[in-house]
């Protein structure tokens, strides 16, 4: 039966995830809190924050439409590897595995928003990798970008009292806050907060202390979207 949760894509999206409830998963050691969905309640699209408890593991499965997995606390496992806090994944339409976590871990996922057998797979840490720097406050770390697909993802960090000025999205753009703080003329955002931006948003951000940034930028080209909330 399809479903949706904030599927509309222009609307202006804010979730606190740190006040949403865990939810059971079909796994009973993997837990979630759904931030977006559209379509059936396990096969639709959706964004999530994911926790695996110790010892916690899901059986074999593929990722049709492809996976985007950051981790943000803990080491996440599968037959191909294991990947510390500060990881980065993007499996393509067709890839399976077996995952789960020895000592437990905190995920942000994105299912099936990635169509294309010629998706490349990335798996990175991204801890290794330099900033680039964008302008005065800002550098970045570029995680994914292919010719051929509109979709682009990358980590930014804005420095603490930094000028950034006014900051604009034509296509839309979804940010997930990772460390710090920040606010605009909506409101004050704490980590782990995920907003959903509409196309032609623009925003002055400041942050006294700094923080640190998922942005997908070119995303909505890839989802359905719904006015059901």
């Amino acid at each position: 039966m399809a479903q949706a949760i904030n599927g509309d894509m222009s609307a202006h999206v804010v979730v606190d995830t740190n006040s949403m409830p865990w939810n059971a998963s079909p796994s009973s050691t993997v837990w979630r809190k759904r931030l977006h969905l559209v379509g059936p309640a396990e096969s639709g699209q959706v964004t999530s924050v994911v926790r695996y408890r110790e010892q916690s593991q899901f059986s074999p499965h593929g990722h049709p439409d492809g996976e985007e997995i950051l981790i943000l606390s803990g080491v996440f496992s599968d037959e191909h590897g294991d990947w510390p806090a500060g990881s980065y994944l993007l499996h393509p339409d067709g890839f399976r595995h077996a995952p789960y976590s020895r000592d437990g871990c905190l995920l942000f996922v994105k299912l099936r928003q990635y169509p294309g057998m010629d998706r490349s797979y990335v798996a990175m840490n991204t801890n290794a990798m330099s900033w680039e720097s964008v302008d005065a406050g800002r550098a970045r770390k570029l995680l994914y970008a292919q010719p051929g697909y509109q979709d682009t993802s990358r980590l930014e960090q804005w420095s603490a009292d930094a000028a950034l000025g006014d900051l604009a999205y034509p296509r839309g753009a979804e940010l997930f806050l990772l460390r710090g703080s920040f606010a605009d003329a909506q409101g004050r955002y704490e980590a782990h907060t995920w907003m959903r931006l509409p196309a032609h948003f623009t925003h002055r951000p400041t942050t006294q202390e700094g923080c640190e940034l998922y942005i997908k930028e070119g995303g909505f080209a890839y989802l359905r979207s719904t006015s059901a909330t």
